[in-house]
């Protein structure tokens, strides 16, 4: 979303190219990133954000990037301390914690794409599932769903999640590292939503051996265009059909998030 122009008179000239477009909300906060140049400008963007979108109670500054496995950043108070919060995306209802807990408005549009697939009855498993924005449309559908989170925090807020949206037949919660609780699951799964954290694409191997032949795999991953392409190539050599490849975001000036929709093979084991 886009601010008014009106810091403009009040930031130097020399600075204006570092004045910030955009901004995310999430639902009464708004989480805006601008570098140390505009640092004694910070409350008069907070309070432009303020003027632009009068429902926001708390503007953060973002100022550190995601890291972790819990994949969760720090934050600076411009305006108000909260951090927790309550969103509405598609209908649906989630808590969620910006301090302590992974969540991103960016990916809307892939949770509709994804979801508008899934059929009544499917089993679907989804790993690295933070407070259920994946989950929750998927068990709306009518899907069994098996969601693994490691992080205590996020998973609380996945199961209040999943009772807020009535959900609590429909989805399993198992806190625990995806990487390893999967083994422990009995059956094979007709789909896998993968939103996997940075730096973790020995995920893939792992948990594809977790769908039926036939069976589904999104698959969200972190690359420059070619290491995407090279990706594919190798999901094709290893008996995968790649349905689709699209990117879905920027994290950095030569890196996009990545997806790739992967049939599995029936002649895979």
């Amino acid at each position: 979303m886009t601010r008014g122009q009106n810091l403009t008179d009040i930031i130097p000239e020399t600075l204006h190219s570092h004045i910030p477009r955009r901004f995310e909300v999430f639902g009464d906060i708004a989480v805006v990133s601008f570098p140390d140049e505009l640092t004694s400008y910070k409350l008069q963007i907070a309070r432009s954000i303020i003027a632009d979108r009068h429902n926001i109670t708390t503007v953060l500054r973002r100022v550190s990037k995601r890291s972790s496995y819990h994949r969760v950043a720090h934050y600076e108070p411009i305006i108000g301390t909260k951090t927790c919060t309550t969103c509405r995306e598609s209908g649906f209802v989630y808590r969620i914690d910006l301090l302590n807990a992974f969540f991103t408005t960016r990916l809307v549009g892939e949770r509709q794409r994804i979801s508008s697939q899934i059929q009544p009855g499917e089993l679907v498993l989804i790993p690295f599932a933070g407070v259920g924005p994946f989950v929750i449309p998927a068990a709306a559908r009518g899907a069994q769903v098996i969601a693994i989170e490691k992080n205590p925090y996020a998973c609380v807020l996945l199961q209040e999640n999943v009772r807020l949206n009535h959900c609590t037949d429909r989805v399993l919660v198992i806190q625990g590292d995806a990487i390893t609780t999967h083994t422990l699951l009995k059956t094979r799964t007709d789909r896998v939503i993968i939103p996997t954290p940075y730096g973790m694409d020995e995920t893939f191997p792992l948990l594809s051996g977790m769908v039926k032949p036939g069976g589904v795999i999104h698959y969200y991953t972190f690359h420059n265009k070619s290491g995407a392409e090279e990706l594919s190539r190798d999901f094709h050599d290893s008996g995968f059909k790649v349905d689709r490849l699209h990117r879905c975001g920027n994290v950095a000036p030569s890196v996009s998030r990545w997806v790739f929709d992967v049939r599995v093979g029936t002649d895979i084991l």
